[in-house]
């Protein structure tokens, strides 16, 4: 009983409970695709039916990683699959229960508002503006937001945080970024800037079927 109800893995050479950094990141990738397709149904097709059944799933998804065991949680088994033959990267288990519980408010402040009430307003925006960016940012970079805020409600020392951010240590030669290389960034930025402003009367013309396959397609209706 002990083994389903807990979280986290007990693995050789930790101290502490960890997870698999590697399937947590596919899994919030998978939501993350999720939630934005439902989104974008959203804006504009005005149809918010997707997007109810994508909060039920998040938050039952949730609620299993947080209350009974995440190796149980849908999502992170898909992602475990996925990433099966990537070597993993443990991470520890404390800050992540934080950060779930996080995603758990959030998600039941959706359900409540959007499929109880059936209603949208600002806050549902906003609330889905915050759940994307925050699975964006675990599956792109690897950063745990929602961990950030585990300091400052709890005195123990975070462990085995991602990429070993948790310990202070000075960036290797090939983590450093130099002045040059942030002009570079900078000017880029400008350069899409100005591509948007003089090109986008441009762009936003209708691109025309090369091969005439939509109207070939049309007429055999």
């Amino acid at each position: 009983m002990s083994k389903t109800f807990q979280f986290g893995e007990d693995v050789d050479g930790y101290t502490i409970r960890v997870l698999n950094e590697r399937e947590i990141r596919a899994a919030a990738g998978l939501l993350f695709l999720l939630m934005f397709i439902s989104i974008l149904i959203v804006v504009f097709n005005n149809d918010f039916t997707m997007l109810k059944h994508a909060i039920v799933l998040f938050m039952v998804d949730f609620i299993i990683r947080v209350f009974i065991n995440p190796k149980f949680a849908p999502t992170l088994i898909m992602g475990r699959l996925i990433v099966r033959n990537q070597v993993p990267e443990y991470v520890g288990a404390r800050q992540k229960k934080f950060a779930w519980k996080i995603g758990i408010a959030l998600a039941v402040i959706m359900f409540v508002l959007m499929i109880v009430v059936n209603s949208f307003s600002p806050i549902t925006g906003i609330i889905c503006l915050i759940c994307l960016v925050f699975l964006f940012f675990e599956s792109a970079f690897g950063i745990c937001l929602g961990c950030k805020f585990y300091p400052l409600f709890f005195k123990d020392k975070v462990q085995y945080c991602p990429g070993e951010v948790c310990d202070v240590k000075d960036r290797q030669d090939i983590q450093k970024t130099s002045w040059a290389q942030i002009l570079i960034v900078l000017v880029f930025i400008v350069f899409t800037v100005l591509l948007v402003y003089f090109f986008n009367d441009i762009f936003s013309v209708p691109p025309f079927d090369l091969f005439g396959l939509e109207e070939a397609a049309g007429e055999a209706q």
